[in-house]
């Protein structure tokens, strides 16, 4: 990361940019682009090779596989080996990032982070108008695997670290660790860290006819066992090598490690990539004992489950006034036509590519007390259903290419007010989009909390028109 930069604010790349390269396992070589992506749109994958682009989220739930390597599917779209690619972005402080692929596999390379931080680097990290935030661990998360002898743990950190320990009853490898202190030294210390293997885990991978695309240089793999002149020769017409041999350290005729514990700093960085998929930024000090892809995945929804419960994302949202917003009022201004007296929103504190939260508070010097029952100040709901409009106006324009746009409403349905809305109170106006926006189109259902009851609930059709 470079010096100035912002760790609370969102990024975003400055610009698009692609690689090629084979997939390990499949053997298919993949064009990988890396494109910019609005605040609050996260990490997504594009298979622009099927029907319909369908898009996969970097989302823990969605993971299928973790046998070699990580796995999503989502919308009749599968993408593998994807916990490199998502080291990097995390690695290099990217949040939003749109990856197209034609393939079913990001691209193996070296085998290491390296080469994807590289083309990061040169597309440039851009710094969004929008805050980060992010999610303290306040107690320890454990998981335990007892018969993979794995246990991994989230304790409170005021920073996001990682300590890894490996131990496979390995010779040649002995008990590893590899500890990253702060993310900032991921491009130096981790990055080019490259995948292994065992050679016993090699040669049943090609009787299985797995890792078509392995190449002698994208792996560090490990000769734990005498081998035969027999296996050198058949390793060598895999590999399309004249011959194969073991050096005296017990690694394939590949290589000088990069680092003498590289494999435990490949298992730290795919830790990084694993929890990628938890979705939300987290400061926490994580410790993974002989972790895996399986067990990283499992970790992972078990954060992604305490946060979930503990800011109550799925439902009532929470206003907690020393979190920095994600727009203040003057960014909303920059979003936004509306201007005194008839901007209803306050601040936004949570925006995804799917729904945001805003805030409006409300004050006995609204210039509408004044007219709407006098002596008996109650907010109209037909501006509660518009500020619940604003604020999805914020999302829908955030969805979109960059430009200046109004939005019209199109339709109001099944509009019900529970609760009177009072001078004092703080309105949580809450948005979430019910399908993608079509043609400027765009559906959403609303709910306004005060506290944690519902006071205006209403489905809002509307339409966006791009100015000038």
């Amino acid at each position: 990361m470079e010096p100035g930069f912002n760790p609370d604010l969102q990024h975003t790349l400055k610009s698009s940019i692609s690689i090629s390269g084979t997939g390990l396992h499949t053997g298919i070589n993949v064009d990988m682009t890396l494109n910019p992506a609005n605040p609050g749109f996260g990490i997504q994958f594009k298979r622009i090779d099927l029907p319909g682009q369908p898009v996969v989220k970097a989302d823990c739930e969605l993971v299928t596989d973790t046998s070699r390597g990580t796995t999503l599917e989502d919308n009749g779209a599968r993408v593998s080996t994807v916990e490199h690619i998502l080291a990097a972005l995390v690695g290099m402080g990217v949040d939003n990032c749109l990856i197209e692929v034609n393939g079913p596999e990001i691209p193996i390379i070296d085998g290491s982070s390296q080469p994807f931080v590289e083309i990061i680097d040169e597309a440039g990290v851009f710094e969004q108008d929008a805050a980060k935030n992010w999610y303290s661990i306040d107690t320890n998360i454990t998981y335990h695997n007892e018969g993979k002898r794995v246990e991994l743990v989230a304790m409170p950190a005021t920073e996001y670290k990682v300590t890894t320990l490996i131990d496979f009853n390995s010779p040649v490898l002995g008990t590893q660790h590899a500890g990253l202190k702060s993310i900032r030294d991921f491009k130096s210390e981790i990055a080019p860290c490259r995948t292994f293997c065992f050679l016993h885990e090699l040669e049943a991978l090609l009787d299985h006819n797995l890792i078509k695309g392995g190449d002698i240089n994208n792996a560090i793999v490990v000769v734990d066992k005498p081998v035969t002149e027999e296996e050198m020769s058949r390793l060598a017409k895999a590999f399309g090598k004249d011959r194969i041999e073991v050096k005296s350290e017990g690694y394939l005729n590949n290589l000088e490690l990069r680092f003498p514990n590289e494999p435990a700093r490949h298992k730290l960085l795919d830790v990084v990539g694993d929890l990628a998929l938890i979705g939300y930024p987290i400061k926490a000090h994580i410790i993974a004992n002989r972790p895996g892809h399986f067990s990283n995945v499992e970790f992972a929804k078990l954060i992604k489950q305490y946060i979930r419960k503990n800011k109550h994302v799925k439902d009532v949202p929470v206003y907690d006034p020393t979190q920095q917003p994600v727009f203040t009022t003057q960014q909303i201004e920059k979003k936004l036509p509306h201007r005194y007296p008839f901007l209803l929103v306050d601040k936004i504190l949570e925006l995804s590519d799917t729904h945001i939260v805003g805030l409006k508070n409300v004050t006995f010097n609204e210039p509408f007390f004044t007219g709407h029952f006098p002596g008996n100040p109650v907010m109209p709901g037909v501006l509660q259903v518009e500020a619940l409009a604003q604020t999805g106006g914020i999302l829908a324009i955030n969805t979109l290419p960059p430009g200046e746009y109004d939005t019209y409403f199109v339709k109001i349905d099944n509009c019900k007010f529970k609760q009177k809305v009072v001078p004092g109170d703080t309105m949580l106006l809450k948005l979430e989009l019910l399908g993608p926006i079509r043609r400027g189109i765009c559906e959403m259902h609303g709910t306004v909390y005060v506290g944690n009851k519902i006071t205006t609930e209403a489905y809002l059709m509307a339409q966006l028109v791009k100015r000038g």
